[in-house]
């Protein structure tokens, strides 16, 4: 496909906005023609992002003021809560107008666990049955033919990327899953937080929602469906990390009846070998965050715990890219046909 796509972005004065839209301006298929942001509308993106002062983008406007039939696609970056009824008015008028939502709000099947752990109604239930889980690697097929596109949360896609296989293959034992997950700053959004300001957020690391982040639910969600269980339950912890961009996941898993960390390593090796940003480490590398920055790839490894039975399994990911934009950006070319790679083949940045 050589023509240009005409795309929107919903939220573009936040961190995902921001990396959806330079990933755009690059992509071969893609014209940005609609860019909303509410408390910036009136405003050129550059005097909300100056590192895009050379780029001929049009200005923000307000939600209500943009031309939906304009587009072929829609990539939302709004917060929670907030998508849905924007999404359901899209998805009602202009039929022909593929959305991919980078928010929560279409990636829980059950609209009454949506409600439990978000603490508001699901206002477009009509059309969450819709919504595929736009992890691209699982879902492939369905994201191809799919109009609403609902991407993973960060921690989700390094998290299931790597459990999902030894899940569906039997491999580990799905009851007893503990996840120690860490993540740079830009993961809180850009809003003013207290702790995210330097003062509070620099030179210390720091354990939050503990028991109680919104992405359990979701991880919760694919490893259930991947094992073949109706409900399922695991420990996750996140950490704020002082640094900007960055995600890396430790799981401890126990092995399955005569499985050993080796087996878990060669199923991810043979599961992902064709997949363009899914990379399993060589043996004794331990994934860093380093590896991925900046980039649309995946970096994962096994190795044996020191209790007999059980595996540690590292993932990594850049938040704003493969945990965000970036996977958006892949869902978008599966979606309409273009080769997978295309716009995001940026290799890390390093130092």
């Amino acid at each position: 496909m050589a023509e240009k796509l005409r795309i929107g972005v919903l939220g573009a004065s936040g961190y995902t906005g921001a990396d959806l839209v330079r990933l755009a301006a690059r992509h071969p298929n893609m014209e940005i023609v609609v860019l909303t942001a509410n408390s910036h509308a009136g405003k050129p993106m550059r005097a909300v992002f100056k590192h895009f002062a050379h780029l001929p983008l049009p200005d923000l406007v307000k939600v209500e003021d943009a031309d939906w039939g304009a587009v072929d696609a829609v990539f939302c970056g709004l917060p929670h809560g907030t998508t849905q009824a924007i999404t359901k008015t899209i998805f009602g008028q202009f039929p022909k107008v593929k959305i991919i939502d980078m928010s929560a709000d279409f990636r829980l099947r059950d609209a009454s666990v949506y409600q439990q752990w978000y603490g508001i109604e699901h206002a477009a239930t009509d059309i969450q049955n819709e919504a595929v889980y736009g992890l691209t690697e699982i879902y492939r097929d369905k994201i191809a033919h799919a109009r609403l596109i609902a991407c993973p949360g960060c921690y989700p896609t390094a998290v299931l990327l790597s459990l999902i296989p030894l899940a569906s293959a039997g491999l580990i034992d799905v009851s007893d899953i503990v996840i120690d997950a860490k993540s740079g700053v830009s993961g809180a959004g850009r809003g003013l937080k207290e702790n995210t300001l330097f003062c509070e957020a620099g030179e210390g690391l720091s354990p939050y929602a503990v028991g109680q982040h919104r992405h359990m639910p979701e991880i919760e969600q694919e490893i259930a469906a991947a094992a073949g269980l109706s409900d399922l339950r695991l420990n996750f912890t996140p950490h704020l990390i002082p640094m900007s961009r960055g995600e890396l996941c430790t799981s401890y898993v126990r092995l399955a009846k005569g499985q050993t960390a080796k087996d878990l390593r060669q199923h991810l090796i043979e599961t992902f070998a064709k997949e363009p940003f899914v990379t399993v480490a060589d043996e004794g590398v331990l994934p860093q965050t380093q590896m991925v920055r900046g980039s649309n790839y995946v970096v994962i490894n096994v190795v044996p715990d020191r209790i007999p039975g059980r595996a540690i399994v590292i993932s990594t990911l850049d938040n704003l890219v493969k945990g965000s934009a970036g996977q958006a950006v892949q869902n978008f070319n599966v979606a309409f046909g273009i080769e997978e790679t295309t716009g995001i083949e940026q290799l890390p940045l390093f130092p």
